[in-house]
């Protein structure tokens, strides 16, 4: 009997489970445009949405890894999770990624009511690649040449309401120079087999407009959302700089009230220090003092 009974509550459990995770659904036409749906369990509904943007270097990278992980943490506190993958830059070059982010935004939106989303209550957070693609996603909602809106949903928004960049590669052109500056003996950008270059299609100096198109600085308007920006300095792969001039730019024009900046001294790209509970609650308390 209790071995029958414990049947029972497993098959209850998964299909519980089940209920509240919804995987591989496609918002595009490739096999790249694909979201995973997580709901928080004992929260009241419509919830409040963390959209997860995968880092490696726009070449690598899937929604089923370490970033999904860490921004389940929100589960915890009511938050849906949304796990999006978009298409690499072995299948399509910049603004690909953007566009497909967005279009998952849209997406979302869309089918808030069906999947017990607030629509009005949209989070991005990534880090490196995903970092960068998040804040793009703040920054430039509305641009036509970062969309495409053939992919549908035309009629919703792709605006955020809040963005979480762990050290994004924001501004390609200028990481090479940062380094040296600094220093620091970091990955090498303007060669031809550079996680950067793959990503725009050429040797970044060669495709300076392009570049420059995918650049969150270039869009900073007074109604973007708030920030919150983390990075450490001895990072090799993205320059720390990256990221404090970024938060110069966005305060500039949004005010210092709405961009936080997190220094993480001695610490290189992600790591423990970015992944620790302590980290992972910063950002949580970020989220709720932003969309609740």
């Amino acid at each position: 009997m209790f071995a029958v009974l414990l049947v029972l509550i497993i098959v209850a459990s998964s299909l519980y489970a089940s209920q509240d995770t919804y995987v591989d659904i496609s918002y595009g036409s490739s096999p790249a445009q694909q979201l995973d749906i997580f709901l928080p369990d004992g929260f009241e509904a419509p919830y409040p949405v963390i959209i997860s943007i995968h880092g490696g270097g726009w070449c690598g990278g899937d929604k089923t890894g370490p970033d999904t992980e860490i921004a389940k943490a929100g589960l915890k506190r009511g938050y849906a999770v949304v796990a999006v993958n978009y298409r690499l830059s072995g299948e399509a070059i910049a603004p690909a990624q953007i566009q497909d982010v967005k279009a998952a935004i849209r997406f979302i939106r869309a089918n808030a009511g069906k999947y017990h989303l607030d629509p009005n209550k949209l989070a991005v957070w990534g880090s490196s690649a995903g970092g960068a693609l998040a804040a793009l996603a703040g920054t430039s909602s509305g641009v036509q040449e970062l969309q495409d809106l053939s992919m549908g949903y035309t009629r919703f928004s792709d605006r955020v309401q809040a963005v979480v960049d762990w050290c994004g590669p924001v501004d390609l052109a200028t990481m090479d120079q940062q380094f040296k500056t600094s220093g620091i003996n970091g990955e090498k950008m303007d060669v031809l087999d550079s996680y950067g270059s793959k990503y725009v299609g050429n040797r970044i100096t060669l495709v300076p407009e392009l570049v420059q198109l995918v650049n969150a600085a270039n869009y900073i308007t007074p109604d973007d959302p708030p920030f919150y920006i983390q990075h450490g300095t001895a990072d090799t792969l993205v320059p720390y700089q990256q990221s404090t001039e970024l938060t110069k730019k966005l305060e500039a024009v949004l005010g210092k009230d709405k961009v936080q900046l997190v220094t993480m001294p001695g610490m290189g790209h992600d790591g423990h220090g970015f992944t620790n509970p302590e980290s992972i609650s910063h950002v949580l308390d970020f989220l709720d003092k932003t969309l609740k």
